[in-house]
Formats: structure tokens, sequence, C-alpha cells
């Protein structure tokens, strides 16, 4: 009897082990890896990951930590309702020039397995990122003009006269 009593046991707790749920089994990530680009240094960005509950139960993100000083981390608090996604942020301080590569390791409540989620780009300097800029836009507008001669001479002169415009773009830094 004790034999069939240990493995039983031994049979309930192999099928435990195994039914271990998966991130990829509670949370699909809209992507895991974001290409930041370009950054100027010294002007911290933020990417924002999308993820989704694709289970029938509440989604908890209990961490989401970067595996750095020079990110910081934050996600959504609350319980994401299947169907439904949260986010998790990684704000990337740019302070040093050169390519990067950085992670985050994510721990969803239930789920004994972390995923990674990583960030990269390049940082350059003020004036590398200056040289990206498009240049300011300029158009030329053509308008004609009607002027009349002196009475005496009874004609009409049509004259061309170019107004050259430039538009400037505003960019919000984050």
């Amino acid at each position: 009897m004790k034999k069939l009593l240990f493995s039983l046991s031994a049979l309930v707790l192999t099928t435990v082990a195994f039914a271990q749920k998966k991130a990829e089994d509670v949370a699909k990530f809209k992507t895991e890896t974001i290409e930041m680009g370009k950054l100027e240094v010294s002007h911290p960005q933020t990417a924002v990951f999308t993820v989704t509950n694709v289970s029938n139960e509440p989604l908890i993100i209990e961490q989401a930590n970067p595996t750095c000083g020079c990110t910081i981390g934050n996600y959504t608090k609350e319980p994401i309702a299947p169907g439904k996604t949260g986010e998790i942020t990684a704000t990337y301080n740019a302070g040093s020039v050169g390519a990067f590569e950085k992670h985050m390791t994510v721990k969803f409540a239930g789920v004994d397995e972390m995923k990674s989620i990583t960030i990269k780009g390049e940082v350059l300097t003020a004036d590398e990122y200056a040289k990206l800029k498009p240049a300011t836009p300029t158009s030329t507008v053509e308008t004609k003009v009607k002027t009349k001669a002196p009475k005496a001479a009874g004609k009409t002169k049509t004259t061309k006269t170019k107004v050259k415009t430039t538009t400037t773009a505003t960019t919000a830094k984050m």
C-alpha cells in the first residue's frame, strides 16, 4: 500500500511540476525588442512595450526590472483583464556615446519563468545628432502683381515677384 501511495504521490507531483505556467501562456508582447534608433547624449528617451493578457484570468505584472542603473522601468500596476493590454516602459538615460543594448526582466504573478525584453540603439554627441535633423524646409512662391503704367502710355505692365518662405518645425523632446 505504501508503494502505491508513494507512486501516486510521485505522479501527482510530476504532473504539477510540468503543469507550471510559462510566460507565453499568460502574456504576449507586441514586440520583445524595441530599436530606439539614434539618441542625443544627455537626453533620456522612453520605450513603451505593450503586453496583452492571453490567459483567461487577470494578469498581474509583479516586476519589470532593468538590468543596469542607466534604465528606469515602470509598468501597469493594476491587474490586466483577459484580452486587454498593459504597458511596460523603459526610460534609458543616454549618458554616454555609443551603441547600447539594455534588458529588462519581467515577472508575472503565478509564473516562475522570467521574461526578458530589450531596448537598443545608438547614442550620438549633440553635434552628430544635430546633423541628422533635416534642413529647414524652404519654398519659393511666385506671385504676379499687375501694375499700371502712367495713363499716357495706356498699357498694363505685369511683373513677377518671388517670395521665399521658410518654415520651421518644432519637435518636442521627451
